[in-house]
């Protein structure tokens, strides 16, 4: 799918402003990440050849993740837009595009909140019967994939993260991760009307990226409140 079609359908399926975002570029001490777009669309070289952290799926997976084959993942919820594109690596290849595989991604919405979950002590809001933020797609020949959605908002005890799982097409998993945002990119998110203010955990506060934030953090993010925003993140797989 050729990427400015999706990024303007997908903005103005949003109401949102359809333009290419503008570079962010201050980051704070504990979020690191150049903040150019890569001019490849990610992706790293061989000296960069690193399996990225394997994290925790968290309490909210996708259930039946084949019935959610799709690109805008945003449904009804509303917030600031962001087109989110992974480029999947193999390292046991040289680090080469891995054409093919499945990935599939989920986040909460702008208050925390997961779809096909709730009303129990986790997760008072009950959006058991909905399918919101959650997503799957194979990737291209360039392994490349990309989903059009909302910034994340956040929920107690975690920093903004979306996560994600790479599986083959016969459905064995090869990776489960989670991707960061800079702290200047989610401070100017959460500061505009609609989200539900700082995050009671930073990046460097949050216990899953305590020992691998680095290699979490988006490799570039892109863009403003007004217009939205593009991440582009490079996940290896062994």
């Amino acid at each position: 799918m050729d990427r400015k079609i999706f990024l303007t359908n997908g903005f103005l399926g949003l109401g949102a402003i359809a333009a290419l975002p503008t570079a962010i570029t201050s980051c704070s001490e504990d979020d690191k990440v150049d903040t150019a777009a890569p001019a490849n669309g990610g992706g790293n070289n061989s000296s960069d050849c690193v399996i990225s952290p394997t994290e925790t799926v968290g309490p909210f997976p996708i259930r039946t993740p084949a019935q959610y084959v799709r690109a805008s993942i945003f449904g009804d919820r509303t917030g600031i837009p962001l087109l989110t594109t992974l480029t999947i690596q193999d390292q046991s290849s040289d680090c080469t595009p891995l054409a093919g595989v499945l990935v599939d991604i989920w986040q909460c919405d702008k208050d925390g909140n997961y779809s096909q979950y709730g009303g129990n002590q986790l997760q008072t809001t009950n959006y058991s019967n909905q399918n919101f933020l959650r997503g799957r797609q194979t990737t291209d020949a360039n392994g490349q994939v990309s989903f059009i959605s909302i910034f994340p908002g956040w929920y107690p005890g975690r920093a903004p993260h979306i996560h994600v799982e790479v599986l083959t097409t016969s459905g064995i998993s090869l990776l489960v991760t989670q991707i960061a945002f800079p702290v200047s990119v989610y401070s100017a998110v959460y500061a505009t009307n609609g989200y539900n203010g700082a995050p009671d955990r930073s990046n460097a506060q949050d216990s899953i990226f305590s020992d691998s934030l680095s290699r979490n953090m988006a490799d570039s993010v892109t863009g403003n409140i007004v217009d939205g925003y593009t991440l582009f993140k490079t996940i290896t797989v062994g």
